[in-house]
């Protein structure tokens, strides 16, 4: 399945009157956090990004944008660790505030950009996107499933949690950690694909293959290539209905080379094209909804230069995502229609 041509134009004429309907404006929410893990400096990621351009780069797309600033979280002085899992009571109150910053933005009717902060934020973020649309779909672009519970972390960092939250199959399978009574399971195994897998924990395996997820692991990308890839997984997540995406995209799933200032870098990762024709395609659908970008710590560059191309790429995959081309322009609607007339004429 391709969005493409006719079929992504039949696309955007059923999405006028859905929540799906967005990129109108977009909305740029900073989330500096740290405690889903125990590496100081993801918390300065926002700032890097700015900093690389960012708001400057969306200015040049066609809808108006928002930078709403940082939110600011409360630390816990006193937050004990419950069974390994350290400051869950501070995770899980930034969380919350998130979850409503992102709930309100997407309820304005933007098209919201977080910027992280380490990916246990997404907790917040994806379930504030449920609020407003609770029939989402997610798509976690990531080195790592961050699918495993308390039981089966071997580190207990809640960065590498934040899925095993949300899923509704896996409501039994969590404890009840101080700091998250106001998070209720809100997504389904179904709804749910990860690309770029290639750090996965033997916990976290059994779970995957137990629910049946649709992933992708960087051999899968060799072997099928990026493009069938993103064809399968529209496919999975969209063919039975259109519904809003949530992308949450964590730097580490690019190769070391490109995103080197990260906190758990393994090699063998997405080349620039294969990240790239990710968020082009994504964006070609005209579903995303809520994007997060993670997991950026400008304090684990071994050189200025590592922190800028880490922050860049950052830039890129979000710029991408919102509808800036290789070509040097952002898609239009009536570019895209002319470029898919086009391509259906060769054929």
């Amino acid at each position: 399945m391709t969005l493409r041509g006719p079929l992504c134009r039949l696309l955007r004429t059923q999405l006028n009157n859905t929540c799906q309907s967005r990129a109108h404006s977009v909305a740029v929410l900073g989330a500096p956090f740290s405690k889903g893990q125990k590496r100081g400096g993801v918390e300065n990621g926002p700032k890097a990004i700015r900093d690389a351009g960012l708001i400057e780069r969306l200015s040049h797309l066609d809808y108006p944008v928002h930078d709403f600033g940082d939110l600011s979280f409360q630390y816990l002085e006193k937050d004990e660790p419950y069974m390994h899992v350290p400051f869950p009571r501070t995770v899980g109150r930034a969380n919350k505030l998130l979850s409503g910053a992102v709930s309100n933005a997407v309820g304005a009717g933007h098209t919201t950009i977080m910027l992280g902060g380490d990916h246990s934020l997404a907790i917040g973020s994806v379930e504030g996107h449920a609020k407003q649309c609770p029939d989402l779909c997610l798509i976690w672009v990531d080195a790592h499933a961050d699918i495993n519970t308390p039981f089966t972390s071997p580190s207990g960092n809640l960065h590498g949690q934040s899925v095993a939250f949300m899923l509704k199959e896996l409501q039994n399978k969590m404890p009840e950690l101080p700091g998250f009574s106001w998070v209720k399971p809100f997504l389904s195994a179904k709804d749910l694909v990860y690309i770029g897998l290639r750090d996965v924990d033997p916990g976290e395996y059994d779970i995957l293959k137990d629910l049946g997820v649709q992933y992708f692991t960087m051999r899968d990308i060799d072997r099928l290539g990026i493009q069938r890839v993103m064809e399968v997984t529209f496919h999975h997540l969209l063919s039975r209905k259109q519904r809003p995406i949530h992308l949450s995209f964590d730097i580490d799933a690019m190769d070391p080379s490109l995103a080197p200032a990260t906190g758990t870098p393994v090699n063998g990762g997405l080349t620039y094209r294969e990240g790239i024709w990710i968020t082009e395609e994504i964006h070609n659908t005209g579903l995303l909804s809520v994007m997060d970008l993670v997991e950026v710590n400008p304090d684990l560059g071994a050189s200025r230069e590592a922190v800028e191309s880490t922050a860049s790429m950052a830039v890129d995959v979000i710029a991408s995502a919102l509808g800036q081309t290789r070509e040097g322009g952002p898609i239009t609607q009536e570019s895209q229609t002319l470029k898919e007339d086009t391509e259906q004429l060769r054929l």
